[in-house]
């Protein structure tokens, strides 16, 4: 996630910095190049096994969602598409989904357009605005043009909100999104968190992000659980993205981002 007006080419973007760590071709040498001084300041771990955990979690809760009859996803602050898309997985597990893919990072149009042009597994669009505007991606003609607010949603906030300071009220902004989803609906939603072990490391990463559009902010495991306030948090509760959900009883996890899904009852 970006903010518009910064939005330029000679600074690294976190979105193709997440899709380099993907081992994707939509970023530029400025992603790259900030992408290697991320990783040898902090090593792999905290770069791009989280970021490919990350998005195994991701496909599994789209699975979870689309096998409990949501066929309707909000993906915020999608990022480039990369490898098992939101719209990919679903149309696995249900017949035609509708996937809105949300960024205000223009590249995220200009790559995606090729990448999901001809795919007639789903019903796509691309809305480019700030996440923090909630009423601005809810009112796009786009997302009322796709998604049906009497209908289930599942609205996916994976891996943005810890791009969002204090200021911008990121408590707020999930709870505006949840006040537009109907009964039956779903977040799904990950989150860098503070480890007391690996202050260094946290301290490292944070700077490493100055220069980005976006700033990175681990958060404490109760601010994250508090994320989800208001809606029933499905077993095993809120875990490291590794774990949720995984195969067998409990994944192996490198431990720096805790997810979780919950569904907004009838």
């Amino acid at each position: 996630m970006t903010t518009n007006d910064s939005v330029v080419l000679g600074r690294p973007s976190p979105a193709r910095m997440y899709d380099y760590f993907l081992h994707g071709s939509s970023n530029y040498p400025e992603d790259r190049a900030a992408g290697d001084a991320v990783m040898a300041k902090v090593g792999s771990e905290l770069t791009r096994d989280v970021v490919w955990e990350n998005r195994a979690f991701l496909g599994r809760a789209v699975q979870y969602l689309a096998e409990r009859g949501v066929r309707q996803f909000v993906d915020l602050g999608a990022g480039l598409p990369s490898m098992e898309n939101t719209h990919q997985v679903a149309a696995r597990h249900c017949e035609r989904p509708r996937v809105l893919y949300v960024d205000n990072d223009p590249a995220v149009e200009a790559h995606g357009a090729d990448i999901l042009l001809g795919d007639d597994s789903a019903e796509t669009r691309i809305v480019i605005e700030d996440v923090r505007d909630p009423e601005a991606v809810l009112r796009h003609p786009r997302t009322r043009e796709l998604i049906d607010f009497d209908e289930p949603v599942g609205l996916l906030m994976v891996a943005v909100l810890h791009f969002c300071t204090d200021a911008d009220d990121p408590q707020g902004i999930v709870d505006r999104y949840r006040a537009a989803l109907p009964d039956g609906s779903y977040l799904a939603l990950s989150h860098l968190t503070v480890d007391p072990a690996r202050t260094r490391e946290q301290a490292d990463m944070e700077d490493s992000y100055d220069q980005a559009t976006a700033p990175m902010i681990f958060r404490e495991p109760a601010a994250i659980e508090g994320l989800f306030t208001g809606l029933d948090v499905v077993a095993p509760g809120i875990v490291p993205v590794g774990r949720w959900h995984a195969d067998g009883e409990y994944g192996e996890t490198v431990g720096r981002m805790l997810g979780g899904v919950a569904r907004k009852a009838r």
